[in-house]
């Protein structure tokens, strides 16, 4: 499928404009077989990489595809001018010194924007790309790739890690690896979104620094998800040592890096921690894309292996169920009676070096209808070593993967111990050359990952695009935040405002047992301050409390108490400068902070989307059913909807909101607020 893009990224004429860095790419191109039209521009040399150079773009006799430039930032500017007047494809602009250098760099990078207006732009401070499908490398440096018709694509914006992954000796699939840079045009939203769209593309692989536009970073990953192209992400920037302290326990929650895994988590885009397991994860998407679930097999010859294989995964959302009746048996009769029937099964040695034999069992596995099967395998790599018997084991998984058509994979609990060659024979034959039990492992649960969201009828709603707001931002009191959160359907208790002198009559009037608080926009954390007194069950002990409380502020809050309550959770609102509004779920009452069990969602939200975050949240387990008791699961979910359904009303204003604690009641009794913090824009100050 064509994009606006594709004409750039996959050129058919290329233009180097530059020196060293040009005459290097020039040499990349070459050598990898590119057929297509190539302009060297310099000034004073006769040739660049064996290529006839002319002495300036104004006498490029055509419209390049893509333009590779590589000189001082001011000259750029203009030499970018000229492609655009010709219509050339798109440009990457390798010189620095641009934003990331300060005001006079912003300038330019505004003025090289202007020069390039409706032309793309890659960089600039960018090493470009090495497209080895397309067989062009608009590339200063050296690269491992070579010409490949199907692969996997890389987009990040350090130079350095491009170069790393090109070189990787894994046996995997590269196609194409983009560094984009400052991302001032062309940026991380774009690329994938074009990316998802060619069909030669296995799987994409992201390495982020920040993303410039949320929105549009949301509208690709919808694509690519609606496209069933597989995305994983490698994300940096995990600490929060750098988060905003605020009134709200919401903003403890839900910092900015917790919004990127809401983010992915929508679109389906696995989290890597690592730059091995990202390697490895992209390889096993390409060997067969997603996993419907995560139900896998393991087969060794050591039971060590198997003890220490079912031991990682405990962690992770995999894992190994037993054989089924109607399996259980056939892999028995391939084995003798001193091997027990498991998963992780441990084969033992009795079949060691019989290909039939080893063919039978890992046939006998693989036709158990798991989603992946694994075999562990070492290769010895050591010249003083004889392999004969480890590829023997191997011939026979490939056997067995090509009888059976079953998803395979052959790990290698140590990378150097899985021979390039051989990795490249398994590939062939459809089985996944793995390298490294724990990235194994971390691709098969994020193939799965992809796969459940893959499966979701559910659309992801996509994000608006919300204006800053300027104004006043007050703190209601708990009073007006409550009855504010009233008329969009929230319940909560009926309650007075009033005198601490009064309090006896407010309470008489409500009938007891009642709560009483102190009322103050000013005092954000009422019970670390001393201002709550809950279960009042006389006019004695409230007007006690009241006294207590005078010197806190003039007012109260009088309520009816709440009782029976299941579990307590917090419902919170954050308004992030990129995201907009983030949704919290999580344990609520003392226990927020003490668990920190939450779950975030980007509004606008979903009912699917919610009610799966519940499920995520380990209290949640109190509110199915617990020792006999349970929660009103359905009046849990519409609280949250009348909270998410105020935060639309209120785009763009809202600044936090705190609903801690949201008390769960029993079946058909609902979910009540018994305390509220919003703070809201009110208008210009």
């Amino acid at each position: 499928m064509t994009t606006p893009l594709t004409r750039f990224l996959s050129p058919k004429s290329i233009a180097f404009i530059g020196g060293h860095e040009c005459e290097v790419a020039i040499g990349r191109t070459l050598a990898l077989g590119f057929t297509g039209k190539i302009w060297a521009v310099h000034p004073k040399r006769e040739t660049l990489g064996g290529i006839a150079c002319v002495k300036s773009v104004e006498e490029i006799d055509g419209s390049p595809d893509a333009a590779f430039v590589a000189v001082k930032r001011e000259p750029t500017i203009d030499i970018v001018r000229h492609l655009n007047k010709i219509q050339c494809g798109g440009a990457v602009i390798y010189a620095s010194g641009f934003s990331e250098t300060g005001d006079e760099g912003k300038e330019l990078q505004r003025q090289l924007l202007e020069a390039g207006r409706y032309m793309p732009l890659m960089g600039p401070n960018c090493y470009g790309f090495v497209n080895a499908r397309a067989r062009a490398a608009l590339w200063p440096d050296e690269h491992g790739l070579a010409p490949i018709e199907r692969g996997v694509a890389i987009i990040t914006q350090s130079g350095n890690i491009a170069c790393n992954f090109t070189m990787t000796r894994r046996a995997l699939p590269v196609a194409a690896v983009f560094a984009i840079g400052n991302q001032a045009d062309v940026d991380i939203a774009q690329m994938l979104e074009a990316l998802s769209q060619d069909e030669r593309i296995t799987a994409i692989g992201l390495h982020i620094e920040g993303l410039k536009d949320i929105p549009a970073f949301a509208r690709a990953a919808e694509i690519a998800r609606l496209s069933r192209k597989p995305v994983i992400a490698l994300k940096t920037g995990r600490s929060e040592q750098g988060a905003k302290v605020a009134m709200s326990h919401t903003s403890s929650l839900a910092g900015a890096d917790t919004l990127y895994d809401a983010l992915f988590e929508r679109h389906g885009i696995a989290r890597m921690t690592s730059v091995t397991a990202f390697v490895e994860t992209l390889k096993f998407l390409h060997h067969g894309g997603p996993l419907k679930d995560s139900r896998l097999v393991s087969m060794s010859c050591s039971g060590g292996e198997a003890a220490l294989i079912a031991d990682m995964a405990m962690s992770r959302k995999v894992r190994f169920p037993e054989f089924d009746g109607g399996t259980r048996p056939k892999v028995a009769a391939t084995l003798n009676e001193y091997v027990s029937i498991d998963n992780p099964l441990d084969y033992h040695t009795f079949i060691w070096n019989q290909e039939d034999k080893l063919t039978a069992t890992f046939s006998a596995v693989l036709a158990g209808g798991f989603d992946v099967a694994m075999l562990i395998l070492d290769i010895p790599t050591n010249p003083a070593m004889k392999p004969d018997g480890w590829l023997t084991t191997a011939r026979a998984l490939r056997n067995a993967a090509e009888a059976t058509k079953a998803r395979t994979a052959m790990v290698a609990s140590l990378p150097e111990c899985m021979p390039l060659a051989l990795a490249d024979e398994m590939a062939a034959s459809g089985v996944a050359p793995m390298m490294g039990l724990d990235d194994a492992l971390s691709a098969f649960e994020a193939a799965a990952f992809i796969g459940r969201n893959w499966a979701r009828g559910d659309r992801a709603p996509l994000l608006p695009v919300t204006a800053a707001q300027q104004g006043y931002l007050p703190t209601l009191t708990e009073h007006e935040a409550k009855q504010l959160l009233k008329s969009h359907g929230l319940s909560v208790p009926d309650g007075i405002v009033c005198p601490h002198g009064d309090a006896v009559k407010a309470a008489e009037k409500l009938g007891f047992p009642v709560t009483l608080k102190v009322s103050s926009a000013a005092i954000a954390h009422k019970t670390e301050a001393g201002g709550v007194a809950l279960n009042l069950k006389d006019a004695d002990e409230v007007r006690a409390a009241a006294e207590r409380m005078s010197h806190l502020a003039d007012d109260v809050i009088v309520e009816r108490m709440v009782t029976g309550a299941v579990a307590e959770l917090i419902i919170g609102l954050k308004s992030d400068p990129q995201f907009g509004l983030a949704l919290v779920l999580g344990a609520g009452g003392i226990l927020t902070e003490l668990l920190k069990d939450s779950a975030t969602l980007i509004l606008p939200t979903s009912r699917p989307e919610i009610e799966r975050a519940l499920k995520s949240l380990k209290i949640w387990k109190l509110i199915e059913g617990f020792r006999n008791k349970s929660g009103d699961q359905e009046g849990v979910v519409k609280a949250i909807e009348a909270i998410a359904g105020f935060a639309e009303t209120r785009r763009g204003l809202i600044e936090e909101l705190d609903v801690n604690p949201l008390l769960v009641l029993p079946p058909g009794q609902g979910a009540v607020a018994v305390d509220a913090l919003i703070r809201m824009r009110k208008g210009n100050s």
